[in-house]
């Protein structure tokens, strides 16, 4: 029989993992829905049941100790089974969260994204559609969207704030521009809010541009960018890796930061506490 000093608190266990995931006491305790201080209690309960430090703070960083690291499969171990026990015990029925992300706000972080929803909730089906901010937000409205992650083009108040992205005019190394030429764009095919905005600034500061190519998604723009074909309006977090911010430099406009906001309906509590861990995970992902 195993004694009452092996076990471990699940409640702490799971909040050492989001702390990990997340690097952040903060985004820990949005997912969890509850404070950073009873997160911060809760670690230190776990750390001490352990005997050993998990997780190092200092001011400006999070980080796991070396027994931290250790530990995490583990944990992760831990609440898997534990989910799979309550399956036994009580079977749910499988439930869909149809989730749209805009093509300009989904970035590197989605396959963590998906990977944690499905850690969180084994027995969740999740759909994930990127499309333009536009299509998504009616899309919403009509209800075919659980929630969606969308810049907020249109000044809404009924969505939950995550982040006011930063965008700029990106380009390959290298990429040359000669002054009184126009400017050669790769744009996202029309209606796209962010191609709108990008031409309308540069027709306000009187610069001549063309299209010299059209995609129908970020990824296919930035590929435009990286294979030197023209200058991108792109956020930070979706430009291609290697290519550099050039708005300074070609004396181009600067393009405003833009209100990525979640939208979502009501839910029973374990798809609320998914949506929580959306929001957390794409507010850590944000640049700094």
């Amino acid at each position: 029989m195993i004694g009452s000093s092996r076990t471990l608190d699940a409640d702490a266990i799971q909040a050492f993992v989001l702390v990990a995931d997340l690097a952040s006491f903060t985004r820990a305790a949005e997912a969890l829905g509850t404070s950073q201080a009873a997160v911060s209690l809760r670690l230190k309960r776990l750390e001490d049941r352990l005997g050993h430090r998990l997780i190092e703070r200092t001011p400006r960083q999070v980080r796991l100790s070396a027994r931290g690291e250790a530990f995490l499969p583990a944990a992760r171990d831990l609440l898997l089974a534990q989910e799979r026990a309550w399956q036994q015990v009580e079977p749910t029925v499988p439930r869909r969260l149809v989730l749209g992300i805009s093509d300009h706000v989904a970035g590197p972080e989605l396959p963590v994204l998906i990977g944690r929803i499905a850690a969180q909730d084994p027995a969740l089906v999740i759909e994930v559609r990127v499309a333009r901010s536009q299509e998504l937000i009616a899309a919403y409205d009509r209800g075919r969207f659980d929630a969606v992650i969308v810049r907020n083009e249109d000044g809404r108040e009924d969505g939950r704030l995550l982040a006011r992205e930063v965008f700029g005019w990106f380009a390959a190394p290298g990429f040359r521009h000669r002054t009184g030429e126009p400017l050669r764009l790769a744009t996202m095919a029309e209606p796209c809010g962010v191609r709108e905005t990008a031409a309308r600034l540069l027709d306000a500061a009187g610069l001549p541009w063309t299209e010299v190519f059209v995609g129908g998604g970020v990824l296919a723009v930035a590929a435009a960018v990286s294979a030197g074909l023209g200058i991108a309006a792109l956020a930070r977090r979706v430009a291609p890796t290697g290519a550099v911010e050039v708005g300074a430099a070609f004396g181009l406009p600067a393009l405003p930061l833009a209100e990525v906001v979640l939208h979502a309906r009501p839910h029973e509590p374990r798809t609320e506490a998914v949506l929580r861990l959306v929001g957390a995970t794409f507010r850590s992902a944000e640049p700094a």
